[in-house]
């Protein structure tokens, strides 16, 4: 492999299903220019737990008539903080066990899920409907810790050995090359194709 060669290039060798889980969607691409102490998978599994605590702000204080509903919701936020910090550092330890490359999530299971959950709670906080608990806080917990688990600690280790300097795409799908038949080239010109036969049969 040429020393030169950069990462970019390496990029465009891989195939198009490769290369869309290597360089991520929108979410990654961002995570993905933080530092990466900043960027590790528990601090962003951590972070989902705070944006979904911040969610249940409104379902806690306009769903309990007592007055210690922020001590409830600040313990169950700071459960939901770190759940999801210490599945990302679980996280963290099986893909460095495995080495696996990153997969992309079920999105459109895991993206309605919060906002289910999070509905489902708020029916159950005015007492409309009881909701078994269990169901309420997988639906909120589960998103974030499959997301990091499935697409972002793999990216995570990848970037960290791109920053040791290792090569990161070693078992990676390379592209196969394109074999275009003269039939497609000629788009069905007779003519054409008489000539090409002729060239062929020198």
């Amino acid at each position: 492999m040429p020393t030169n060669e950069t990462w970019m290039s390496k990029v465009e060798a891989l195939a198009p299903q490769e290369q869309e889980t290597l360089l991520g969607t929108s979410l990654s691409r961002r995570f993905s220019r933080l530092p990466l102490w900043l960027s590790h998978p528990a601090n962003i599994g951590g972070f989902y737990g705070f944006l979904v605590a911040l969610a249940l702000i409104l379902p806690y204080a306009y769903g309990d008539s007592s007055e210690v509903w922020g001590v409830q919701w600040i313990f169950h936020a700071s459960l939901l903080i770190i759940a999801s910090g210490a599945c990302g550092f679980v996280s963290v330890l099986l893909i460095a066990f495995s080495q696996r490359h990153p997969v992309a999530p079920p999105r459109q299971i895991l993206y309605p899920m919060p906002f289910l959950g999070l509905a489902l709670l708020t029916i159950d906080r005015v007492e409309l409907l009881v909701i078994p608990p269990l169901l309420v806080w997988a639906l909120l917990l589960l998103p974030g810790p499959i997301y990091v688990h499935l697409s972002w600690a793999p990216r995570w280790r990848l970037l960290c050995m791109i920053e040791d300097g290792k090569d990161p795409f070693i078992g990676l799908e390379v592209k196969a090359d394109e074999v275009i038949e003269a039939e497609e080239m000629v788009d069905g010109d007779t003519e054409m194709l008489e000539v090409v036969d002729a060239f062929e049969s020198e």
